[in-house]
């Protein structure tokens, strides 16, 4: 493993723990407009690493793109999970339980895709995310 995999390994895991704590904001919804920044910006450092220039409109729709071909049901559980926050009491505790968890996963994934694929010459502009769906799936499952 080169040094630049090692790197590219420490900003994903980074991001996956600033993921879960953004999981942890009280506020429904409030906690994935978190999370999609933070992906925003661990794509950004990746990129840096890579040489790849990042552009955020660029890749805001590519992890809309990954995040809405994701298992419905999957983002449905992330979503419920942040949505049940608003309910006193056991749906703070439910929430406050699944989504950290899942927006983990979430951005480790993601982190892991874009690492394959800067990793092969990739940038983001010839990103297809119907190429790596597959890929993402198994390791959203697997974090």
């Amino acid at each position: 493993m080169s040094d630049k995999d090692v790197a590219a390994q420490a900003i994903v895991k980074k991001y996956a723990l600033y993921s879960a704590g953004a999981g942890l904001i009280p506020i429904p919804l409030a906690d994935f407009a978190a999370i999609t920044a933070l992906e925003l910006k661990m794509l950004s450092e990746l990129g840096t690493l890579y040489g790849v220039p990042f552009s955020q409109e660029t890749a805001r729709p590519i992890v809309a793109s990954l995040i809405g071909g994701y298992m419905s049901t999957r983002v449905g559980y992330g979503i419920g999970g942040s949505l049940m926050k608003s309910v006193p009491i056991i749906g703070q505790a439910i929430g406050l339980l699944s989504v950290p968890a899942f927006a983990a996963g979430l951005s480790y994934a993601i982190g892991k895709v874009f690492i394959q694929h800067f990793a092969s010459g990739g940038t983001f502009l010839d990103f297809d995310p119907d190429k790596v769906r597959s890929h993402f799936a198994k390791d959203a499952a697997a974090a």
